[in-house]
């Protein structure tokens, strides 16, 4: 009953910021019966839960972006806490050997949004032990040769990852934007190959193409002493179009392992590191007005995060169809 509540508040929730944006609505494309078939199979599997994640997987994504709103630094399960913005999100796990960071925020927010947001968590940097990079684009790596620098925490990235950040591609536009410094190559993240910090172990999994070396991870959290399994998809293409093809059947497999690895994981718990579309600020704000003995917002049980998945494969099978279609014409 207490979940079924609390499904019920969030739709609440969620009906009032969708019903903000229809003075605003995003004209959406007008697609032939292949695509609608899995775009239609995406909204049953959504269901009410993952209606947001459904319109923005199949309908109308958009990119993080810098002036996203601050949120304000929360701590979510017992020994897991969120900082960052409504676009991207660092998050901070505690044991007693130390902290571990799963990304680090874009360069100019380490000042205003991570360390500060660690003093109010009452989390001391220099406790970071491990940065753990989700993949290699300056939004996630950005504090991380700060931490390696004045704390001397260990940097975990992928192999292909390492390669991007020591050698990135041409910057374009003009933005003035300084580059972001980098940290030192250090340890290597492997797919399938559990870290261990103390009594907590994080399995990474590959899972490209948004970069060669996009990571998610699954790792255990703590609410109320229970344990849950959570699991962070890394890799979220949050504009289709800067893909390629063979790119796109590329994220098709890198979904369908994830699949099978959070299914035998038993994952129960949806963190993203771009929370854009799985009502992370609602859900934010639950968790403040949550009631001893009321579930965690973030729980969703093994079929709801399995639904999650299934929503962003249809999705993305339907943008396959779309663009075979348009090289057929």
């Amino acid at each position: 009953m207490a979940r079924i509540i609390l499904r019920l508040l969030l739709s609440i929730a969620l009906y009032g910021v969708l019903s903000a944006q229809q003075s605003n609505p995003i004209p959406l494309k007008i697609d032939s019966p292949a695509i609608k078939q899995h775009v239609e199979k995406a909204k049953k599997i959504a269901g009410t839960e993952w209606s947001t994640a459904e319109r923005y997987f199949c309908e109308a994504p958009r990119t993080d972006a810098p002036d996203d709103p601050v949120i304000e630094p929360a701590k979510i399960f017992d020994n897991v806490y969120a900082i960052g913005n409504a676009g991207t999100v660092a998050y901070v796990i505690s044991t007693p050997e130390g902290l571990i960071m799963i990304d680090s925020l874009r360069p100019n927010q380490l000042e205003t949004q991570l360390l500060p947001g660690l003093q109010k968590l009452g989390l001391d940097p220099a406790q970071v032990k491990w940065v753990l990079i989700t993949h290699g684009h300056a939004d996630h790596f950005g504090g991380a040769a700060y931490f390696q620098e004045h704390y001397r925490s260990r940097i975990y990235i992928a192999e292909g990852d390492w390669d991007l950040i020591e050698h990135p591609p041409a910057r374009t536009g003009g933005t003035g934007t300084p580059a972001p410094a980098k940290p030192k190559r250090d340890l290597i993240l492997t797919d399938g190959q559990t870290i261990v910090l103390g009594s907590e172990k994080i399995t990474p999994y590959l899972v490209p193409p948004h970069t060669p070396g996009s990571m998610g991870f699954i790792f255990p959290v703590k609410d109320g002493g229970k344990t849950h399994m959570a699991a962070l998809f890394g890799s979220v293409l949050l504009i289709t179009t800067l893909t390629d093809d063979p790119g796109m059947q590329k994220h098709l497999e890198a979904i369908a392992h994830w699949k099978q690895v959070t299914r035998q994981a038993k994952v129960d718990t949806e963190l993203q590191n771009h929370p854009l579309m799985d009502n992370f600020t609602q859900k934010l704000e639950m968790l403040k007005q949550r009631k001893p003995g009321q579930p965690n917002p973030f729980v969703i049980g093994q079929n709801g995060y399995s639904r999650f998945v299934g929503v962003m494969e249809e999705c993305m099978k339907a943008e396959v169809v779309r663009r075979e279609e348009a090289g057929a014409h």
